[in-house]
C-alpha cells in the first residue's frame, strides 16, 4: 500500500512537471530557438564591429608616410583591389598606396616545389620555387588556424572570417613595405585569387628565412650569437625611430624572427603597433613582465615615455641577450657585455644607449683591441709551410663553426698561437682562406701534424717546441 501512495504521488509530480514545462514553451509569444538568435545577434553584432576595427586601422597605416623616395605615397594606387570592406556594409572599394609587386599571380601559377613550414593562430607559411631559381615564402590564411575556426564556431560567416584574419595580413604587407631596413623581411609581391568558395584570397611573396632555433643558436660561435643580438639592436633601433613612428612588437617571440645570410630579420608584424599608452600619471605606465615589472612616466603630452622602446628592448633582453651575449665570449670582453645585459634587463638604457654599446663591442672585436697580452711570448716555436694543410687530425673544440673539428676564427696569427696554447691536444693549426662576416680568418686546429698535403690556398703551422 505504501509503495502504492509512493507511486501515485511521484507520478503526480511528474505530470505537474511535465504540464508545467509545456505550458512555458506553448504560450504565446515563446519560442524555443529564440534565446539562441538573440545569443547569435550579439555575435554577429561583434564581428561586424570587428570588421570595422581592423578596416580603420588599415586605413590609419594607409595613411601614414612611407619610409623614403620611392617606398610609395598615399597617391599611388595599387594596381590590385587589396579590400573590399567599408562601414556601414562591407562592399566599398579601398585602395592601399602600395607599389606594384614585383611578383605576382603570374610568377605565382609557375611555382616549383611548394613546401609546408608551418602555421601560427593566421597564417600558413610555405615555401616554393618561382623564376625557376628565386625560393620564396608564401604567406597566406589558414582557413584551418585558430582565428578563422574561432571565428566560424562563434556562428560567423565563412567569407566575414575569412575577411577578419585577411586583414593581419594586409597589414603585415603595408607594414613590410613601408619599414624599409637591412633586418625586415623584404616583400617581394602579392597574389588574389579565388581558393575554394571564398573569392580573392591573399597570398603574399616574401623573401625566404631559416626558422630561429634558440637552441642550435646556443651551440654556434659566440660571433654568430652576437650578430644576431647586434642585428636585432638594429632593428629596434630603426623602429622606435621609425617613418610612422616608434613601432613596438606586441607578439614578440623568437618564433617572429628568421636569419637570413647570417643576419636576423623580423617576418610577423600584424601584430605590431604604433600606439603610445596615455596616462594621466605614473601609475597608468605600467609593464608587466613574468619576472619583472616596470613603472615609466607619464609624459607632459599625457603619453606613457619611451613605452614602445622600452617594451621592446627588455624583450630583447629576456629572449635575446641573456641566453646569447655573455657566453663562451671572449674574456676581456664579457664585462662590457655584463654590463650591457644588466643595463637592459632594468632598463637603465634605452635604445641609443645599447645599440652604442653593442657597436662598440663590434669595433673591438674587428679591430683586435680586445685581445689581452697580445705581446706575449709563445711557449713553442711553430713552422710555417706555406700552401700546404691537413686533411684529418681534428679534435673538437666548444664552440666551433664545424661539428667534427676545432674550427674558430681568429684575428691574427698571434690569437692563433695563443689558442693553440690553450688546448693540450694541439700540435699544428691551418689557415684557411675563410673569413667570417667580421673578416677574421677562420682556422683549423689539429691534433697532429703526421699528414700534410698540398694546397695552395692554405698555410700550415707546425709545433716544433714546447
Amino acid at each position: 500500500m505504501r509503495r502504492r501512495r509512493l507511486a501515485a504521488a511521484a507520478g503526480c509530480c511528474l505530470c505537474f512537471l511535465l504540464g508545467t514545462l509545456l505550458n512555458v514553451l506553448l504560450m504565446p509569444g515563446h519560442d524555443p530557438q529564440r534565446p539562441r538568435q538573440r545569443h547569435q545577434q550579439p555575435r554577429a553584432e561583434g564581428l561586424s564591429r570587428q570588421l570595422r576595427e581592423r578596416y580603420e586601422e588599415l586605413v590609419r597605416y594607409q595613411q601614414l608616410p612611407a619610409a623614403g623616395p620611392g617606398a610609395g605615397g598615399a597617391a599611388r594606387p595599387l594596381e590590385r583591389r587589396l579590400m573590399d570592406l567599408a562601414p556601414p556594409q562591407p562592399r566599398a572599394k579601398v585602395e592601399l598606396a602600395l607599389e606594384p609587386p614585383a611578383l605576382g599571380c603570374r610568377q605565382l601559377r609557375r611555382a616549383a616545389g611548394l613546401r609546408y613550414l608551418g602555421s601560427g593562430y593566421t597564417k600558413a607559411v610555405h615555401r616554393a620555387a618561382l623564376n625557376r631559381s628565386l625560393a620564396v615564402a608564401l604567406k597566406s590564411v589558414d582557413l584551418g588556424g585558430h582565428d578563422v575556426q574561432r571565428c566560424a564556431e562563434r556562428a560567423g560567416p565563412r567569407g566575414d572570417c575569412y575577411r577578419l584574419a585577411s586583414y593581419k595580413l594586409v597589414k603585415e604587407m603595408i607594414l613590410l613595405q613601408r619599414l624599409r631596413h637591412r633586418n625586415v623581411l623584404r616583400l617581394y609581391g602579392y597574389c588574389y585569387q579565388d581558393s575554394n568558395d571564398i573569392p580573392d584570397t591573399l597570398t603574399t611573396i616574401t623573401e625566404l628565412g631559416s626558422p630561429l632555433e634558440m637552441i642550435q643558436l646556443l651551440q654556434t660561435s659566440w660571433e654568430d650569437r652576437f650578430r644576431i643580438c647586434l642585428s636585432l639592436v638594429r632593428l629596434l633601433h630603426y623602429l622606435a625611430h621609425s617613418p610612422l613612428g616608434s613601432v613596438t612588437l606586441l607578439d614578440f617571440r623568437p618564433r617572429q624572427f628568421v636569419i637570413v645570410d647570417g643576419e636576423l630579420k623580423v617576418t610577423d608584424l600584424d601584430d605590431a603597433s604604433i600606439e603610445e599608452s596615455s596616462c594621466t600619471s605614473n601609475n597608468d605606465c605600467f609593464m608587466e613582465f613574468p619576472a619583472r615589472n616596470f613603472t615609466l612616466p607619464c609624459s607632459v603630452e599625457a603619453r606613457c615615455q619611451n613605452m614602445n622602446e622600452k617594451r621592446n628592448l627588455y624583450n630583447a633582453y629576456r629572449f635575446f641577450f641573456t641566453y646569447l651575449l655573455p657566453h663562451s665570449a671572449p674574456s676581456s670582453l664579457r664585462p662590457l657585455l655584463d654590463v650591457i645585459v644588466n643595463a637592459t634587463g632594468e632598463l637603465h638604457w634605452g635604445i641609443d644607449e645599447t645599440l652604442a654599446q653593442l657597436e662598440r663591442v663590434l669595433y673591438l672585436y674587428k679591430s683586435g683591441k680586445y685581445l689581452q697580452n697580445a705581446t706575449r711570448t709563445p711557449k713553442a716555436e711553430y713552422k710555417r709551410v706555406p700552401d700546404a694543410t691537413i686533411p684529418d687530425e681534428n679534435y673538437r673544440c666548444w664552440p666551433s663553426y664545424h661539428h667534427k673539428g676545432c674550427l674558430l676564427s681568429v684575428f691574427d696569427i698571434t690569437e692563433a698561437i695563443e689558442i693553440c696554447e690553450s688546448y693540450s691536444q694541439c700540435r699544428a693549426f691551418v689557415l684557411t682562406n675563410q673569413t667570417t662576416w667580421t673578416g677574421r680568418q677562420l682556422v683549423f686546429f689539429k691534433k697532429d701534424s703526421n699528414h700534410i698535403m698540398p694546397d695552395p690556398d692554405e698555410i700550415t703551422y707546425v709545433k716544433v717546441t714546447g
